[in-house]
């Protein structure tokens, strides 16, 4: 990581892990739904299905923490401002 990844604060800047990994599982999941079309195999289409769908959770819940991150960033720099 460099200096430039970081807010002034310290804190580190880019998305949650959370995003990244929901994210993975999603485009894992559509290809595991699509092998599963494919090959007629309708236990690994539901699993591609179920994959995406805790994909999606999980991105939606590390957006949530990035914002509430940001939130808090901006609620500290504005108190700042205060002063």
């Amino acid at each position: 990581m460099n200096d430039h990844d970081k807010h002034d604060d310290g804190t580190t800047a880019g998305i949650d892990d959370d995003r990244t990994e929901g994210s993975a599982k999603q485009m894992g999941g559509e290809m595991k739904e699509g092998a599963g079309k494919l090959f007629g195999d309708e236990k690994m289409k539901r699993e591609g299905e179920a994959d995406q769908a805790e994909g999606k959770l999980q991105n939606a819940w590390g957006s949530a923490k990035d914002e509430a991150r940001e939130t808090l960033r901006t609620d500290d720099d504005s108190s700042d401002n205060d002063r």
